[in-house]
């Protein structure tokens, strides 16, 4: 009974891992960073050197001098007060998305730190995020990651709370509730699928054009509909009426990412050759896993989802 309800809280745990957080390089691996997470429309695009997304090199960012990474910090001194002006506050919310597009999570974290008293919903939703990201450095203590992870939920329920039309302040709330649920036990995790659903369908709602709020609503529909029936009884039992979902509905959202933003993303790719393939359309999943594994891996996950769409390449023959 044990092994089976660790196999549930995996499949669960998964479901918010990672993707919301990364930064992604553009499909050519030659045009530009995009930077996640902003409540407006848009992407903001930086000339990169090959090397920008894991060393920090120079990078531009469109109206702002050449500066590199590390540079960039004595660019402006924020204050630490939690009244900020105009000006000061999009100053500083530039500066932390240089930093994240760059992957400086240590500077990015210590900077908006300074905003943890804020009222502004902007501050604290990327806030959320650096914790979060700081507790996935490599080697972090065990016991600093769950404070991090903790911290980070706390600073994405406070931006929901300033702001509740906040898009990326639900789908940052979400991302963190997923988190939080591995140290609360099982039921409490499956419990709060609910609410994740909720508050990334709130997100969706509120930025329709967000690529990964979709990605991450598809994987957690996949997630349960790959559930196999034994799982799904032992589900049951924990709880009475526990998440269920389609890989048609999963399938939906996972093309609508790619509607929104074409090839945003290797694990998008990914995951529609697997929904295809749980769909037994070995056709459309032979085009999906072809496009993954074809994808230029930037970055240590987009080697991992190349590995995958090799091997399930392999089992489609």
């Amino acid at each position: 009974m044990s092994s089976k309800i660790w196999s549930l809280t995996q499949m669960a745990g998964i479901i918010l891992r990672r993707c919301a957080s990364r930064t992604l390089l553009s499909p050519s691996g030659a045009k530009g960073i995009r930077i996640r997470g902003t409540n407006r429309d848009h992407w903001t695009t930086l000339r990169r050197t090959a090397t920008t997304l894991t060393t920090g090199g120079a990078a531009f960012l469109l109206g702002v001098p050449t500066l590199s990474c590390l540079g960039y910090e004595a660019y402006h001194r924020v204050h630490g007060s939690a009244v900020v002006h105009a000006l000061e506050k999009e100053e500083v919310l530039e500066q932390a998305d240089y930093l994240y597009s760059c992957a400086e999570t240590e500077k990015l974290y210590q900077l908006l730190l300074k905003y943890k008293d804020s009222d502004d919903a902007e501050f604290l939703w990327r806030l959320a995020r650096a914790s979060r990201d700081l507790s996935e450095l490599p080697n972090m203590e065990d016991g600093r990651k769950k404070q991090l992870i903790f911290e980070g939920f706390e600073f994405a329920k406070k931006a929901l709370e300033k702001d509740e039309k906040c898009f990326a302040a639900h789908k940052w709330y979400a991302v963190c509730l997923s988190d939080v649920g591995e140290y609360e036990g099982v039921k409490v995790k499956i419990g709060n699928s609910y609410i994740i659903r909720e508050h990334l369908e709130k997100a969706i709602e509120l930025n329709p054009k967000d690529a990964t709020s979709l990605h991450i609503l598809g994987y957690w529909c996949f997630a349960f509909a790959e559930l196999p029936w034994y799982q799904r009884k032992v589900a049951a039992v924990i709880f009475s009426s526990p998440p269920t979902s389609t890989y048609e509905e999963a399938l939906g959202f996972f093309l609508k990412a790619e509607e929104v933003d074409p090839d945003f993303y290797s694990k998008n790719l990914l995951m529609l050759g697997k929904t295809y393939m749980g769909m037994k359309d070995k056709q459309k999943a032979l085009f999906y896993l072809t496009k993954a594994k074809e994808y230029p891996a930037h970055t240590l996950e987009d080697k991992a989802v190349h590995k995958e769409a090799v091997d399930l390449l392999k089992k489609l023959g």
